[in-house]
């Protein structure tokens, strides 16, 4: 995962998801997609998909493109779906690796500061502060 990371920021020159998928060809929309889903990576006709809920704050909203964005690089070939019954609380192997992913790409070039918190060094990326435990 690491080794990913690191080869995207180094390509684009940015840790920015919304640009990363621009550069990769993914199309990121917005869509009204109800109370309990957050985000959703697909292909269609060989066209690669992040829908990110339109309800969102940008701060939700750019972790969700930067998760979906694991979905991709880490899991090809698999759709999923950011539920938020399974996003926080139990999340399954594959949404647990997709919030790594993230965490660690917003964080990239980024450490924790003296007498600071995970949560301090979150919020100062625009992470939401929930995102903590996939911080390592």
């Amino acid at each position: 995962m690491d080794n990913t990371i690191l080869k995207l920021i180094k390509k684009f020159k940015t840790n920015d998801p919304f640009e990363i998928a621009a550069h990769l060809n993914i199309f990121v929309r917005y869509e009204d997609l109800g109370s309990g889903t957050r985000g959703m990576y697909f292909k269609k006709l060989r066209r690669r998909y992040i829908v990110i809920h339109n309800g969102l704050n940008t701060e939700w909203q750019r972790f969700i493109c930067a998760h979906e964005l694991g979905h991709d690089r880490l899991h090809p070939g698999i759709s999923r779906f950011w539920l938020d019954e399974q996003s926080l609380y139990n999340a399954g192997k594959y949404e647990r690796q997709a919030n790594k992913f993230a965490v660690k790409l917003l964080t990239a070039g980024d450490t924790l500061k003296t007498d600071e918190t995970i949560r301090d060094l979150l919020s100062r990326n625009q992470i939401p502060v929930e995102m903590d435990q996939y911080f390592d």
